[in-house]
This record gives structure tokens, C-alpha cells and sequence, in this order.
């Protein structure tokens, strides 16, 4: 109780809760696209039931890893060597993660700019995903991107209640944005063409991170938020032509 009191009255302690939620919500971003994207699949009545089991199942995931704080360290301890390369769980783990993000997004995209792709269950027109499948590819990102968050949150505070108090703002916030980005998604197909870009940037980003080679967060979330901005414009411009063509349509 004293150890809480004390963080409770330590102003270093409330900037650091602060950051660390700043940081764990934006990290969720990457979750959140991937999550709306699968949920999206899914017939109407079962959306948002797939999120909110999604993002609770990221909540539960986090708390877990932060009770195994001890063996989340050792995760980064190297395993073994290739070429000069050291390889850890956490590498490992963030590899596979990027490969599976990298194979998703480019099956997503290439059944989306096929002019003719026959039968096909990925493809968002055709509602025939079951919800375990969604729900089990959910989980299989979770993990991944909880191991990340989780690793960020250790190197940023010592303070497990600073982690958990972090952990479970950000997770908060993604479970109320969930439904209108999914929304907004589903009903902009560039929108859905440009969550795919993102989790393929994403996926590429954690498997160079696992190679050793990481690129720094704010460089990701600059493009992204550059990407989303000329889109923004791009809708903007086509609700403007639409304006225009229906009033002349209306004309005398």
C-alpha cells in the first residue's frame, strides 16, 4: 500500500503513466486496423461482438504477459546465431507475426484488384468467414502486438502499476473506437484498400525488427498519417464531384 501511495504522490510517475499510455494507445492503432479489417468479414450481426472479443482477448493478453514480467524479459536474451545475427523468442515471434501480417494484407489486395478472382472466401463482398477463424487470427496478432507493447512498456517504466493502469486505458480506448473505424472502413472501399497498405507496411516493419534491423515507430505512424491525410483529400475531392454532378443532373 505504501509503494502505491507513494507512486500515487510522485509527479515522475504520473508523466510516465502518461507517455505510457500516449504510447500504448498508438501502438494499438496496429491492432485495431487488423482487427476491423477481419471483423469486417463477418455478417453484420457478429461484427462487433468479434471486436469486442478481440480486444478484450488483446486486454487479457497484456495483464497475462505483465504477470510473467520475468519471462517476458528473457524473451530478448538471444537464442542463437545465424551469419553474425542473433535470433531471440522475441524476434522470432515478432518474424513469424510479420510474415503471417505480410501474407494477409497481400492476399487481401490481391483479391481486391482482381478484375476476376473467382470464389473466394476473402473477399470482403462475400460474407462466409466463420467467426472462429476471425476470432483465431485475432488472436494470433494479438499476441504478437501484446509482446510489443508489453516490451516497449518495460523499457519505459520499472512501476508495474503504471504498466497495468497503461495497458488498460489504451486497450479502454480501442474498444471504444472500434466500431465507428471499422464502420468507416467497410463503407470507403479506399479506406479498406489503404488498412491493407498499412498492415503490409506493419508486417514488413516486424519482420525487420526481428532481423535486427528496426525502423523507428515515428517514421511508420509520419507515413501513415500522410497516407490517410491524401486520402482524406481524395474523399473529399470525389464527394465534391458527386455534389456537382448531382446538381447539374437536377438541373432544368
Amino acid at each position: 500500500m505504501d509503494y502505491l501511495i507513494s507512486l500515487f504522490t510522485d509527479p515522475t510517475a504520473w508523466i510516465a503513466l502518461a507517455t505510457l499510455t500516449a504510447m500504448e494507445v498508438v501502438l494499438g492503432i496496429d491492432n485495431l486496423i487488423f482487427i476491423s479489417v477481419l471483423s469486417n468479414k463477418l455478417p453484420e450481426h457478429l461484427r462487433s461482438k468479434a471486436r469486442r472479443i478481440g480486444i478484450a482477448a488483446a486486454l487479457v493478453l497484456r495483464l497475462g504477459l505483465l504477470a510473467t514480467i520475468a519471462l517476458i524479459v528473457k524473451l530478448t536474451a538471444p537464442l542463437f546465431e545465424i551469419f553474425g545475427q542473433s535470433f531471440s523468442w522475441r524476434d522470432l515471434i515478432l518474424i513469424a507475426g510479420g510474415l503471417f501480417l505480410v501474407w494477409k494484407a497481400t492476399t487481401e489486395i490481391h483479391h481486391s484488384v482482381d478484375p476476376d478472382p473467382g470464389p473466394d472466401r476473402l473477399n470482403p463482398a462475400v460474407v462466409v468467414t466463420s467467426m472462429a477463424a476471425v476470432i483465431g487470427q485475432i488472436l494470433l496478432l494479438d499476441l504478437i502486438f501484446s509482446l510489443d507493447s508489453i516490451i516497449t512498456a518495460v523499457g519505459m517504466t520499472p512501476h508495474i502499476p503504471i504498466m497495468v493502469v497503461a495497458v488498460v486505458i489504451a486497450v479502454i480506448t480501442m474498444l471504444l473506437v472500434a466500431d465507428a473505424l471499422a464502420n468507416f472502413v467497410h463503407a470507403n472501399p479506399t479506406i479498406l484498400m489503404l488498412a491493407l497498405a498499412f498492415l503490409l507496411l506493419i508486417g514488413t516493419t516486424l519482420i525487420a525488427d526481428g532481423f535486427g534491423a528496426p525502423v523507428a515507430k515515428g517514421y511508420i505512424y509520419a507515413a501513415m498519417t500522410f497516407s490517410a491525410f491524401v486520402e482524406g483529400l481524395n474523399m473529399v475531392a470525389r464527394r465534391a464531384r458527386r455534389r456537382k454532378v448531382s446538381e447539374q443532373a437536377n438541373l432544368p
